[in-house]
């Protein structure tokens, strides 16, 4: 793709109107090249119709795209009011909820940043990323996030003002640099101007940067990855092609507004299709949000869609006799199914009727008590999934898609899709995307959708880019004849033994962790004779198999050091090396007996175990097999 052609040819996916050529500059998308102009356009177009819900005392609300708009025009004109100028940036501590969404569109509309901060982050990393940001605003959830702020308010110098949005347990408090959302409301009211609003979306450009997403901070602090309208729009752009949503579909949005996958998933495909977003009541009730609304398409990491299966199969071995047998041969006749369907072929009649059997009988309701019997097409990305997985959910009827992408590259970059799917890849390119293969083995891409770069640190963004232009992303893969990418894994993880042997860790963990009993798996072995691993243990199963078969445990750390639960973990381990060669076998394991949460540093937001921190805080387990 070369760089500063005009494409006025229009095609259209989805109803939506975009550049013929994707990747094409300038990207337009309803005739639009940033994101507040088609905000805006959107908001007036769909007028009273609902733009997203969420739940109050139990009930669902709905709320309009009028009210979207308005909202937003109200927070930027306070904004503006109190000192917010074009390039500022405003920091948002917040679970997932309407005025998440409200304060990142306002941000845009005036020409400023939006920058989230993950709620499991601590007052001292809210600090460094408001200082890295130089933020103007920060934005707070409620109680537990404004004391991270109170903790640290003078390291902050840079903050004009703090906004509570959840005044719960607040209403005594006072504060000189700290107001609620409802007094910025008033405030906006008193300043709106509903012009001046229109004069300053009109002002944005395609080089503009709009967004900072910090990446997670595996290999040191985190770095503020910089996205410009035209970036946003490009993803924006790409994700028509493999995004399951249509005009009024229903999805829902859980995943931390701050990863770049909910973002542009939840908060700007929206814009596109004019989807409604549902916004789940907190992490711990996704599952029950889950079957109330029932999606039309899901977007997760693989610790959700792993969480799932684990708890299906639960649900299984605690059935009657004749319900176990129902259930197994329901899923052998969706697997006989989907052997086809995932390879694009067509079904023989024998092998579809036994399926419409199965389905009517057990299937069916099975997706209907997971809240996914409307969906249309799963998508999985952020991390490897194990093939096997995406296998089993095709086989219960639920069409469960890989892809993949960077926060570097806008959330978006490959993506199987029904016509064009290869288990065990991360699909083709996206639509404007192009990727190579370097001579290292590196995976390396360019186009319209790759950041301008990090935030104050112009040696990281060299560092980032090869000298023709194309960005490094750190995974090591290969490209087949068919276009189809595979990742085997990271550069920096690549594992080389003391006989010289590279082993790439990521597929060895990720046919560990499609174990139900396995949540994550950390294979070491750098420079030593043979391969070992740290195992986390999944607290639900095993916890039930150690019920089942009469374990005594009383705590998660007693659980792990059961001897049937090692043994359980053994068999899996060892079933798993039957499948490689002898110097890719694991020849000794231990438990990390720590419950792990995302506010453990040992984990991203994401859930993915952060690799060097787990083997330094472990080192006395790992030296123990050595």
């Amino acid at each position: 793709m070369s760089g500063t052609m005009n494409a006025t040819a229009e095609q259209t996916i989805k109803g939506v109107r975009v550049n013929a050529t994707p990747g094409t500059r300038p990207v337009r998308i309803d005739g639009h090249t940033t994101v507040p102009a088609l905000f805006r356009a959107r908001c007036q177009e769909n007028g009273a119709a609902t733009a997203h819900r969420e739940k109050d005392l139990g009930i669902w609300q709905a709320y309009s795209w009028t009210e979207y708009l308005t909202r937003a025009r109200l927070i930027g004109m306070a904004l503006r009011s109190m000192g917010l100028r074009r390039g500022d940036v405003i920091s948002i501590l917040s679970e997932d909820n309407k005025e998440w969404m409200y304060c990142d569109m306002a941000a845009q509309c005036m020409g400023a940043i939006s920058s989230g901060v993950y709620t499991t982050d601590s007052a001292s990393q809210l600090a460094y990323l408001v200082n890295d940001s130089q933020s103007k605003f920060l934005f707070v959830e409620n109680e537990e996030q404004l004391d991270k702020f109170l903790e640290v308010e003078d390291q902050m110098p840079s903050l004009i003002k703090v906004i509570i949005l959840d005044p719960e347990g607040l209403h005594s408090f006072s504060h000189d640099k700290c107001m609620f959302l409802s007094d910025l409301y008033e405030l906006g009211r008193q300043n709106d101007d509903e012009a001046v609003f229109n004069a300053e979306i009109d002002k944005a450009r395609p080089e503009d940067v709009c967004v900072l997403i910090y990446t997670s901070g595996t290999t040191g602090m985190p770095k503020g990855v910089m996205l410009t309208q035209e970036n946003i729009m490009a993803g924006m752009e790409t994700s028509l092609y493999g995004l399951p949503f249509r005009k009024h579909a229903e999805q829902l949005c859980f995943l931390p507004l701050c990863h770049i996958l909910e973002r542009i998933v939840s908060l700007y495909t929206p814009l596109i299709v004019s989807s409604t977003v549902n916004f789940a009541e907190s992490p711990e009730t996704v599952f029950d949000n889950l079957r109330e609304v029932s999606p039309h398409g899901f977007v997760a990491v693989p610790r959700v869609w792993e969480k799932i299966y684990s708890r299906v199969l639960v649900m299984a071995q605690e059935a009657t006799g004749i319900g176990r047998w129902a259930f197994q041969q329901a899923v052998k006749a969706g697997a006989a199914r989907a052997a086809y369907t995932i390879e694009g072929q067509p079904v023989p009649p024998g092998v579809q009727l036994r399926y419409k059997i199965w389905d009517f009988l057990v299937l069916a309701n099975l997706r209907r008590m997971l809240g996914m019997d409307r969906i249309v097409r799963g998508l999985t990305g952020a991390a490897p999934i194990s093939p096997e997985l995406l296998k089993w959910y095709h086989a219960i009827g639920v069409p469960l898609y890989e892809g993949w992408g960077m926060s570097e590259t806008s959330g978006v970059g490959t993506i199987n899709l029904p016509e064009a799917n290869k288990v065990g890849s991360i699909g083709k390119p996206t639509p404007g995307t192009e990727l190579r293969i370097a001579p290292d083995g590196e995976i390396q891409v360019r186009g319209l959708n790759v950041f301008s770069g990090y935030l104050n640190k112009p040696d990281k963004t060299a560092e980032a880019f090869t000298d023709d232009g194309w960005m490094r992303t750190g995974d090591v893969g290969r490209i087949d004849n068919e276009g189809f990418v595979t990742i085997t894994g990271r550069i920096k993880d690549i594992i080389i033994t003391a006989g010289g042997k590279n082993i790439t860790p990521a597929e060895i963990e990720s046919r560990l962790k499609f174990s139900h009993y396995i949540s994550d798996a950390v294979v070491i072995g750098d420079k030593r004779k043979y391969l070992t691993c740290l195992i986390m243990i999944d607290q639900e199963n095993v916890e039930k198999f150690a019920q089942d078969n009469k374990v005594p445990f009383s705590d998660f750390r007693s659980l792990c050091r059961a001897p049937e639960v090692v043994d359980l973990i053994r068999r899996e381990v060892d079933a798993v090396n039957r499948d490689f060669a002898r110097v890719e076998q694991i020849k000794d394991f231990r438990l990390i007996d720590v419950l792990l949460t995302a506010e453990d540093e040992e984990l991203t937001a994401t859930m993915k175990l952060k690799r060097s921190t787990v083997e330094k805080r472990h080192k006395a387990l790992i030296d123990d097999m050595y």
